[in-house]
């Protein structure tokens, strides 16, 4: 049977206007949410991330301080002790922070490569 003449191609294929339009509303929408979410990650980030040099500015500042105030050798040692401990237990929390947020990019980069149908794998706790 032919094709009436008034019928238009995207009625014949079962789309018309409107729901070609909804249909990619709904893309954009879900595009849009993905961008809030990555930019609301890299702000979190960004305050842990000066947090954690204002924590290690203090750290050295405190360093300072005992080691200036140290009136012998075995208290210089202990200032130099303390400081090197305090500061390899900063690096172990950088380095799960820096794989927690590498995890976070890794997990939005395959939404966003999948086009947001992928659900969220699980976390690694910080």
């Amino acid at each position: 049977m032919a094709k009436k003449e008034t019928e238009r191609p995207e009625e014949s294929a079962g789309l018309v206007p409107a729901q070609f339009a909804a249909m990619g509303n709904k893309q954009i929408d879900a595009f849009v949410k993905m961008q809030r979410e990555l930019l609301d990650d890299f702000q979190e980030m960004n305050r842990q991330w000066l947090d954690r040099a204002k924590s290690e500015a203090d750290l050295a500042s405190a360093f300072a301080a005992k080691l200036s105030a140290a009136r012998s050798i075995p208290e210089a040692m202990t200032a130099c002790q303390e400081w090197s401990t305090r500061r390899l237990e900063m690096m172990a929390e950088d380095g799960k922070h820096l794989l927690a947020d590498s995890q976070k990019f890794m997990d939005a980069g395959a939404r966003l490569m999948s086009g947001g149908r992928q659900a969220q794998s699980g976390s690694i706790s910080a």
